[in-house]
């Protein structure tokens, strides 16, 4: 799995076994799931003609899930708690007439069971519904509220309700998320950006807002590093080169790529804000060398797809 927005758009690419609420939704493997800025009086008679159209403009092809939204992407909030990745943009208005909606997107690296998938559409629901609550609202959604839940590899989880291993750190992280989501839309707190959300247990359990700007642990790594891609966009990647599976102190294990120093080489940041589609062998290239790993020769540069945010 990886991701990558533009000013309108996230996109989540991979080889995902999915099930979705959203326009022509419904449970089958895509490679592509989007979520797209509108505006509020969006008149398209043919919603998903107009998402058809978009990722043709990209250059992916039809096995996607898309969803539309009229909350600005600099609005959206990610949150990674362990093998779990959740993207949320929420907007709710209390005037009827006003556009409103709450999209949520689910990513677990580790297997859903088909059955788990649907029952971790019920967890998102129910923490939707609790994050409304603590914000004050009576409503539990909106009309026109969508998820999509997503999953690579083998099945290892049959169950995704709210006390299962992957069903708690889905509630968690939209019963937080959602309520982070709906303050920036709101304008209560200010990002020029998306914001990332990573779950800590040091110090005790808690949510930590991660921004490049002003980071205690800078340079962390080595003088003159990047920070903006710092929670990589590929994790868990599982190239041997770059990382390995360590014990959880949350129980199991968990990708661990503390040694890897590929996304802060300012080449390689710059690579991939100008070709966010190049695949992880390129960007090894794009360095030449990786420490531990073989020497890696050069690439041909792609052509530029337009310049993306950080």
């Amino acid at each position: 799995m990886r991701y990558y927005y533009t000013r309108d758009t996230l996109f989540v690419r991979g080889n995902f076994s999915a099930a979705s609420t959203g326009i022509h939704g419904g449970v089958r493997k895509v490679s592509t799931i989007f979520n797209h800025t509108v505006p509020a009086d969006f008149p398209e008679p043919d919603p998903f003609g107009y998402l058809e159209r978009l990722i043709a403009r990209e250059g992916f092809g039809p096995d996607f899930f898309g969803l539309l939204t009229a909350v600005d992407m600099q609005h959206l909030c990610i949150l990674h708690f362990d093998f779990i990745a959740v993207f949320i943009t929420a907007g709710v208005q209390q005037e009827a007439e006003k556009s409103h909606t709450i999209n949520i997107i689910v990513l677990s690296s580790q297997g859903l069971a088909p059955g788990a998938q649907l029952e971790a559409i019920i967890t998102v629901s129910g923490a939707k519904a609790e994050a409304l609550g603590c914000l004050g609202y009576a409503c539990t959604g909106t009309p026109t509220d969508a998820v999509v839940i997503a999953c690579e590899g083998k099945e290892m989880h049959e169950f995704a309700g709210p006390v299962s291993e992957a069903g708690k750190r889905i509630h968690d992280a939209v019963q937080f998320g959602v309520q982070e989501a709906i303050r920036r839309h709101e304008g209560r707190i200010e990002r020029k950006t998306p914001s990332m959300f990573i779950f800590s247990r040091y110090g005790g359990d808690h949510w930590v807002e991660w921004k490049a700007e002003g980071c205690p642990y800078y340079p962390c790594h080595f003088a003159g590093q990047r920070c903006e891609l710092c929670y990589c966009p590929f994790y868990p990647c599982r190239d041997v080169d770059l990382g390995e599976d360590v014990e959880s102190i949350g129980g199991g294990t968990v990708w661990s790529c503390s040694r890897c120093m590929l996304m802060h080489r300012p080449e390689v940041v710059d690579y991939v804000l100008e070709h966010p589609e190049a695949p992880l062998g390129e960007l090894k290239k794009i360095h030449g060398r990786i420490p531990g790993s073989r020497s890696m020769g050069k690439t041909k540069p792609r052509k530029k797809k337009g310049k993306k945010l950080p």
